[in-house]
C-alpha cells in the first residue's frame, strides 16, 4: 500500500485493520527488530528448564561437580542473555508505541488542517478530544503484540519439540492446550469489542456535550438553561458509566481467565508429568524440565489473551481514527479527481521528516500545509467574476458588494459557496470553484467570519497570519478596523498576551481583532461575514468608510443587514429565501424595496434614517455592545 506518486507508504482508510497494519509496515525495520528481540527472549525463557534438567541429570545426580557448575555457569550465561534481550524488547517496543502515536497524530491534524472551516460541520468536538485523548494511545498499546506475539508461537514451537523428545503425550497436552485456551477467550473478545464500541460512541457524545456547555456556560446562566444542561449531562453520564461498568465486566473477564487459564494449563501439564515421574516413566530433571517449560510457557499464552485483548480494543480505536481521516471537505469534487483525469496523483509527499510526514490515503496533498504545487486548473486572471447560480449573486471585481438577507444563514451560505467551503457550482470566470487548487484558492480568496478561532500568543502574532508583519503594516490594518484602543489599552501594546479564543478581550474587541487579521492577509478576494456586529454604531460607522477606502480597488464581499455598511457598498443584493430577490445601491433598494426597506429600518431609526456615516476620522471609539 504505497502512494503512486512517491511510492512511501500511506494510511489506509478502508478498514481500521488496514490502519494498523500501516503503522506497522511504516516502521517495518523497528517492527523486525522489536519482533526479533521478543522472539529470541521467549523463546530464551524455555532454555533455562532444559539447561536445568541436563545440571540435574547429569551432574547433581551422579554426584558429577565439574558437570554440575559447567551447566550452572550456561545457566547463569543463558540468563544474562535473556535479561539483556528482554531490555532491548522492551526498549524497541517503546519507540514502536511513540512513533505509531505521532504518525497517527500527524495524519489527524493533516486531516484537520485539509477540512478546515467544514470541521465543526462534519464531527464533533467531542469526537476529536477522544480521538486525541484515548484512541491515539490505544492504537499504539495494540502494536505491542507485534514483539512478543511472535515470539510467543516460536516458542510455542520449541517447548512442543522439546516435549516431543521427552513425552509424546505431554507434547500433545501443549499442542492441543493453548488452541482450547483460545476458543475459551474468544467470544469474549468479540463481545468486548462490540461493548468498546458502545462506550467509546457514549463517551464521544458526552465529551461534545461538556464541551458545550463549557463553552457557552455564560449564555446558558443568562438564559436560565444551565439547569436543563446539566441535567441531560448528568442524564448521559450515568449511561455512559452503565456503559462503562458492561465494558469492566467482559474486561474482567478476559483478564481473569488470562491468568487463571495459564494456571490451569500449568496444571494440566505438570500432573501427568508427575504421574510419570512417580511411574519411573520420566527422571527427575526431566520433570523439572517439564515444570520448567509448562511454566515458562504461561508468558506466551498469557501474551496471547492480552494480544488478543489490546487488538480489539484496537480495532475500536483504528475504527474511528478512520472514520475520521475518511471524511471530505464540502466541495469534494477537488483537485484530485481533476488531477486523476490528466493522469496525475492526487497524493504525495508533504515535506521531510519522519516519522509522521506521510499523508493519509484519500488526502489530497494540496490541502497539506507546505504543498502549493498541487494539480488542478490554473485560476483565472484579475478581473473575473465570482458566480453562485444557487442565489444569483454576481461579485464585480473591484467594487464592495454588500448581501443582506432577514434569515443571516442565508448570506452565510452564499459566502460559503464563494469561497469554495460548500459544494456548489458556483464559477470564478470560466472555472469552477471546485477544480482549482485549495492553495491556490485559499491564497486568493479569504473567507472571514466572525467567529473564526483567535490563537493564543501576542497580539503581533494573531493578527499576523502565516507572515511577519512590519509595524506599518499593522498599524495600517489596526487603524482600519478602528482597533487602536484595543492595541492602547494592553500593557505591551502589540507584545501582549492574548489568550486562546481571545479570552481577555470583549467580543467587540475580538471581533475588530478578526478584521485586521483578514485586512493584513490583503487577499485578492475578501469575504466578511457579518465583519461589525459586536460593536456599537459610531464603531460600525467608522469601520465601513475606512474598509471602503483600504480595500478600494480590491473585491469586497460583506454580509450584514445594518444600513451604516450597506451604505458604503458599491452594490447590495437584497436576499429573500437564499435567492437574489433585488440588487442596487442601499438608496436605491430602500426607494424600490419595501421588503429591504423594513429589513434596515430598525436600523436606520436607531442611527440617523440612513444618512451616511461621519467621516471616519471623526467618529470616536465607544466600548462595544452586543447588537
Amino acid at each position: 500500500m504505497t502512494d503512486p506518486g512517491s511510492g512511501r507508504a500511506v494510511p489506509g482508510t478502508h478498514s481500521a485493520g488496514r490502519y494498523l497494519w500501516w503503522l506497522v509496515v511504516s516502521q517495518r525495520g523497528r517492527v523486525a527488530a522489536g519482533a526479533s528481540y521478543g522472539s529470541l527472549w521467549m523463546v530464551g525463557l524455555m532454555l533455562p528448564p532444559y539447561v536445568l534438567s541436563r545440571a540435574i541429570d547429569d551432574g547433581l545426580v551422579p554426584g558429577r561437580m565439574p558437570v554440575l557448575l559447567g551447566w550452572v555457569a550456561v545457566l547463569l550465561g543463558v540468563g544474562a542473555v535473556n535479561a539483556w534481550m528482554a531490555v532491548m524488547r522492551h526498549r524497541t517496543m517503546t519507540r514502536i508505541r511513540m512513533d505509531a502515536t505521532f504518525r497517527t497524530v500527524r495524519a489527524v491534524m493533516a486531516q484537520t488542517v485539509r477540512l478546515g472551516a467544514a470541521l465543526p460541520h462534519k464531527v464533533t468536538a467531542g469526537e476529536v478530544v477522544t480521538i486525541g485523548i484515548g484512541d491515539v494511545a490505544v492504537i499504539s498499546q495494540t502494536l505491542t503484540m507485534t514483539g512478543p506475539g511472535v515470539g510467543g508461537v516460536l516458542a510455542y514451537a520449541v517447548v512442543a519439540v522439546l516435549l516431543l523428545a521427552v513425552s509424546p503425550l505431554l507434547a500433545a497436552v501443549v499442542l492441543l492446550g493453548v488452541p482450547v485456551l483460545a476458543v475459551l477467550v474468544g467470544p469474549l473478545l468479540g463481545r468486548l469489542q462490540g461493548t468498546q464500541t458502545r462506550y467509546r460512541e457514549r463517551q464521544s457524545g458526552l465529551a461534545a456535550r461538556l464541551t458545550d456547555l463549557v463553552g457557552g456556560l455564560r449564555v446558558l446562566g443568562g438564559l436560565g438553561g444551565k439547569a436543563v444542561f446539566a441535567d441531560h449531562y448528568r442524564h448521559a453520564s450515568r449511561a455512559l458509566r452503565g456503559e462503562g461498568y458492561r465494558v469492566g465486566a467482559v474486561t474482567s473477564w478476559v483478564q481473569a481467565l488470562g491468568l487463571g487459564l495459564p494456571t490451569l494449563f500449568l496444571a494440566a501439564v505438570t500432573w501427568p508429568a508427575a504421574r510419570m515421574a512417580a511411574q519411573g516413566t520420566l527422571t527427575a530433571g526431566e520433570l523439572v524440565a517439564v515444570y520448567g517449560y509448562a511454566a515458562a510457557l504461561v508468558v506466551p499464552v498469557s501474551f496471547f489473551i492480552e494480544g488478543g485483548y489490546d487488538l480489539t480494543r484496537g480495532l475500536v480505536a483504528a475504527r474511528r481514527v478512520v472514520r475520521f481521516l475518511a471524511l471530505e471537505p464540502d466541495g469534494a469534487r477537488r483537485v484530485e479527481e481533476a488531477g486523476a483525469a490528466r493522469g496525475v496523483p492526487g497524493q504525495g509527499d508533504p515535506g521531510q521528516g519522519d516519522p509522521g510526514d506521510d499523508v493519509p490515503h484519500g488526502i489530497p496533498w494540496q490541502g497539506v500545509p507546505g504543498r502549493d504545487d498541487a494539480p488542478g486548473q490554473g485560476v483565472p486572471g484579475m478581473a473575473s467574476v465570482l458566480r453562485d447560480p444557487v442565489s444569483g449573486v454576481e461579485v464585480v471585481p473591484g467594487l464592495l458588494t454588500a448581501l443582506a438577507a432577514a434569515r443571516p444563514a442565508e448570506s452565510a451560505a452564499v459566502v460559503d459557496r464563494l469561497g469554495g467551503f460548500a459544494d456548489s457550482a458556483a464559477t470564478w470566470g470560466a472555472v469552477r470553484l471546485d477544480e482549482i487548487a485549495a492553495r491556490q484558492l485559499r491564497d486568493r480568496i479569504l473567507v472571514a467570519d466572525n467567529e473564526a478561532d483567535l490563537f493564543a500568543g501576542t497580539l503581533r502574532e494573531v493578527v499576523g497570519g502565516r507572515r511577519d508583519r512590519d509595524r506599518e503594516e499593522i498599524d495600517r490594518a489596526v487603524r482600519t478596523a478602528l482597533a487602536e484602543d484595543i492595541v492602547r489599552g494592553l500593557p505591551d501594546g502589540l507584545d501582549a498576551a492574548v489568550e486562546a479564543q481571545g479570552r481577555n478581550l470583549s467580543g467587540g474587541q475580538r471581533q475588530r481583532l478578526r478584521l485586521v487579521r483578514a485586512l493584513l492577509a490583503d487577499p485578492e478576494v475578501l469575504l466578511a461575514v457579518e465583519p461589525t456586529s459586536a460593536v456599537d454604531a459610531h464603531t460600525e460607522a467608522g469601520i465601513a468608510t475606512r474598509l471602503h477606502a483600504a480595500r478600494a480597488g480590491r473585491t469586497t464581499v460583506v454580509t450584514s443587514t445594518s444600513p451604516l455598511l450597506l451604505d458604503r457598498a458599491d452594490r447590495v443584493y437584497f436576499l429573500v429565501d437564499g435567492r437574489v430577490a433585488a440588487v442596487g445601491s442601499h438608496r436605491e433598494l430602500l426607494g424600490g424595496q419595501p421588503g429591504y426597506r423594513r429589513l434596515v429600518s430598525r436600523g436606520e431609526d436607531e442611527e440617523g434614517n440612513g444618512a451616511g456615516p461621519a467621516a471616519a476620522d471623526e467618529v470616536p471609539v465607544t466600548e462595544e455592545g452586543a447588537r
